[in-house]
């Protein structure tokens, strides 16, 4: 039985990674977070408790864990965590603990959101137009080239942190100021509410499977300023040659010869485009159990992959966006997901209409 060490256990990206490796078998689940409410909703069959990814202390506490469980392969399902492991890769490699990422600075170049984004430009990949926030000056910039309307963002974190629209220079000002993010934000010029994520598995250079989905809505959207959450209320699967293609440019751009996983976050512009906004490297998307749930297990392929035990003949004969599309997975808190065909929704919708 294999052992595999999960990062951020316990909450819901982790856990549904969990819940895809469980469907299978054969896998032992060793569960980090530095959360220690988490540590009692983990599906992991053990805990351990660590400092956050960024804390001085983190490393050594990992490096305990390990020597005390001795995983075969590790999956952090956090940025941060992804990025501090990557860094320090050669501890693992001392520990003879097997990963599935890219080099170091392409995962450093990733999760950087304003590197990313300049690396598009220079490649010729149509990205909002973005500025880095260093002063005040910087801000006035922004808003004088981009129509006098703005999208605040930090450079780094998940789940639309920091993230604000707004047409008012002033509270663009406190915006920052509150988050002390001189340097550490940018903005970009508005984009429209539609988006889409096209998620992908590699080895060494070669694509295994990629599927899309596009976001319907954001959960809790009312609940916030810039009307993202970070979680997703309901997405569905499609199948656009289009959102292929620039997925595949913004990948190839950053890196020549991709490992592991790559999951490109795109936002439509006003003109129907779709403009790669960030990607989230060596890690699955929240809802990755979406997709197994249809038979397509990207945290088994990925990991056995990892391993070095992967069967290609397991894989799906068509590489991209495999699953149909027009499949619907609806979220809510406290309760599991549904899947629907898209079609019966727009049926009820319609009859409500008449």
């Amino acid at each position: 039985m294999y052992r595999i060490l999960v990062g951020g256990a316990g909450g819901a990206p982790a856990n549904n990674y969990i819940k895809c490796m469980k469907k299978v078998g054969g896998f032992y689940i060793i569960g980090t977070t530095s959360n220690k409410y988490d540590l009692f909703k983990s599906l992991a069959d053990e805990n351990y408790l660590l400092p956050l990814a960024r804390d001085t202390n983190y490393l050594t506490s990992f490096s305990q864990v390990v020597e005390r469980t001795k995983p075969d392969f590790v999956y952090p399902s956090h940025d941060f965590e992804v990025q501090v492991l990557s860094n320090n890769r050669e501890l693992l490699d001392k520990f003879e603990v097997k990963y599935l990422w890219p080099s170091k600075k392409t995962v450093n170049s990733c999760v950087d959101k304003g590197l990313s984004a300049k690396i598009w430009q220079q490649a010729g990949i149509r990205v909002p137009k973005t500025i880095l926030i260093k002063n005040i000056k910087d801000l006035e910039k922004a808003f004088n080239d981009f129509g006098g309307s703005v999208w605040l963002r930090a450079r780094e974190g998940g789940g639309g942190y920091g993230s604000l629209p707004t047409n008012d220079i002033s509270f663009a000002k406190s915006w920052i100021d509150r988050f002390e993010g001189w340097g550490k934000f940018t903005a970009a010029e508005l984009l429209t509410s539609e988006s889409v994520t096209w998620s992908s598995i590699w080895l060494n250079g070669e694509l295994l499977v990629a599927q899309a989905r596009k976001r319907l809505f954001w959960a809790f959207a009312n609940r916030t300023l810039s009307g993202v959450t970070g979680v997703t209320g309901a997405a569905v699967t499609i199948d656009d040659p289009i959102v292929t293609d620039i997925a595949l440019k913004s990948i190839l751009s950053i890196d020549k010869n991709p490992n592991g996983i790559f999951s490109v976050d795109m936002t439509y512009d006003k003109k129907s485009v779709p403009n790669p906004t960030e990607i989230n490297i060596g890690r699955f998307f929240t809802t990755i159990d979406f997709f197994e749930k249809m038979g397509l297990n990207m945290p088994h392929i990925f990991t056995t992959a990892g391993l070095g035990i992967l069967e290609l003949d397991s894989l799906p004969k068509r590489k991209i966006n495999p699953l149909t599309p027009g499949k619907c997975w609806i979220r809510g808190m406290d309760q599991e997901p549904v899947l629907v065909d898209i079609d019966m929704i727009d049926f009820i919708e319609e009859r409500l209409k008449k």
